[in-house]
């Protein structure tokens, strides 16, 4: 796997300078904690903000599958499905152009740091019951939202294809990281999930 020294130490300053506050639904809500640095959408959105964005709009989707799976004998590891996802983006990124090897090894991180966050959660409903979901998202209905997202995430990489083969990608995604994680109020499990979705990203 290829180094993310600059992606996981903007991450950990970030995650440093907040404190996380759990609802009693489980819900993450990140609480600044005093003397912070500025926020990070002061500046200009990073160009690889939308391949990040999109990576942290998938990843909250981890949360509804948890609750989906929570309960049940549906277990967090789905073979299949993942083999099945994996071909559709490689599909569709040929129809786009893209490297369909590439964007495969892309979404394996995408699909491992879902799981990163499904396993995060179920212990942690484990641990505190009365955090536990209450009530069962329907996983078709949340699947045609990970699809959705899924293609455009396909779309923003095939977008952003000659931005990740440059030397200043891991920067990039580095103050994109920062500033995705600050926008979106992640938790510590979410901005650790955040950091396993990207490593294969830019193009060493």
């Amino acid at each position: 796997m290829r180094t993310t020294t600059p992606l996981r130490r903007a991450l950990i300053t970030v995650t440093a300078t907040a404190a996380v506050a759990l609802t009693a639904t489980g819900t993450a809500v990140a609480v600044p904690v005093s003397g912070t640095a500025a926020a990070p959408h002061a500046t200009a959105p990073a160009a690889l903000h939308p391949v990040v964005e999109l990576a942290s709009e998938r990843l909250a989707t981890a949360d509804l599958v948890a609750a989906a799976k929570w309960g049940t004998d549906s277990p967090i590891d789905d073979p299949a499905r993942e083999q099945q996802v994996l071909d559709n983006v490689a599909a569709q990124a040929q129809q786009l152009g893209a490297d369909p090897d590439e964007i495969r090894v892309i979404f394996r991180d995408q699909i491992e740091a879902n799981k990163t966050v499904q396993r995060g959660l179920f212990q942690r409903w484990t641990d505190h019951p009365d955090q536990a979901p209450t009530t069962k998202p329907d996983l078709s209905v949340v699947r045609q939202e990970i699809n959705r997202i899924t293609s455009a995430l396909v779309q923003s990489l095939a977008d952003t294809s000659e931005d990740r083969g440059t030397f200043a990608c891991r920067p990039e995604l580095a103050l994109a990281a920062f500033q995705v994680r600050y926008e979106n109020h992640l938790d510590g499990l979410h901005t650790r999930a955040l950091v396993r979705a990207l490593p294969s990203v830019c193009r060493d």
